[in-house]
């Protein structure tokens, strides 16, 4: 009933659904972390490091001279990470994260940050750290592929992708059509971004970042039945990245995933450390 309300609403005033969506867009709902989360980014050694007009926290999980960072995704948290973290140090693996703009402990500031402000911060870390290895999750890895084509001059060893969408455009539709959301203010919301960002959302796809990137290795993960990401976007990703296998699992949803053992198994085969 809600969304039907929502639906009649938002057609007769699009203009004020399109603001609320795009606040939506630009504010990240951040999800709190679960106590063994917590437990884990208690463990790590912080620093704070000055992006633009952020102010980013940093993980470090020190063990080894081997290393690999961590990106989490939209409305996440390094912590999002932490049964992969513990399972990598325990193999004497530094790990390095990092909240995102406006995410985590990184909120500080105007509270909203943008698909080129993360991968931006994706790409200076990727220097920061020194890395040749990275795992994503979901939005995650779209921002760390659009951040490696624009800086191809970064190479990487081994990528693995906890799934990862394909085209912005329709994560868009997909926000509008599970708020009900009236087509009239998706088409708005869409002019909307390309007027403020001065380009065509339709090629702002994953299948197309990966076409300029330098890695040797990735390797996407993603339920089948993912109720949020639907796998056939990380199926169409590899269909143009050469470089990339997929692998679909079962009984994992898309957030239970950075959990699953026989899955964090699989990640750590594929980093291949040493």
């Amino acid at each position: 009933m809600k969304k039907k309300i929502i639906h009649i609403l938002s057609g007769i005033f699009p203009k004020r659904f399109v603001d609320y969506a795009y606040y939506k867009l630009t504010h990240p709902q951040v999800h709190k972390l679960r106590p063994h989360e917590k437990e884990v980014i208690g463990k790590a050694n912080k620093q704070r490091f000055q992006f633009n007009e952020f102010d980013i926290q940093l993980y470090e999980w020190k063990a080894g001279p081997q290393k690999v960072m961590l990106i989490h995704g939209w409305g996440g948290q390094a912590g999002n990470f932490a049964d992969l973290i513990e399972r990598l140090v325990a193999k004497n693996i530094t790990v390095l994260a990092f909240d995102g703009p406006s995410h985590g402990n990184s909120s500080t500031g105007k509270g909203s940050t943008s698909l080129f402000e993360f991968a931006e911060l994706v790409g200076v870390l990727v220097e920061h750290f020194q890395v040749s290895k990275l795992v994503s999750h979901s939005f995650g890895g779209v921002a760390t592929t659009y951040s490696l084509s624009q800086k191809q001059h970064l190479e990487i060893d081994k990528y693995a992708l906890f799934t990862t969408p394909d085209r912005f455009a329709d994560r868009i539709s997909v926000v509008a059509e599970q708020a009900g959301l009236h087509n009239k203010v998706k088409k708005k919301l869409i002019t909307k971004l390309e007027l403020e960002l001065k380009l065509d959302l339709s090629i702002l796809n994953v299948s197309n970042f990966v076409k300029g990137i330098s890695v040797k290795e990735a390797f996407i993960v993603h339920d089948t039945f993912d109720k949020v990401l639907s796998v056939e976007e990380s199926k169409r990703v590899v269909e143009n990245w050469s470089a990339a296998t997929l692998e679909e699992v079962r009984e994992t949803g898309h957030f239970r995933i950075l959990r699953t053992d026989d899955v964090l198994t699989k990640v750590i085969s594929f980093l291949e450390f040493d």
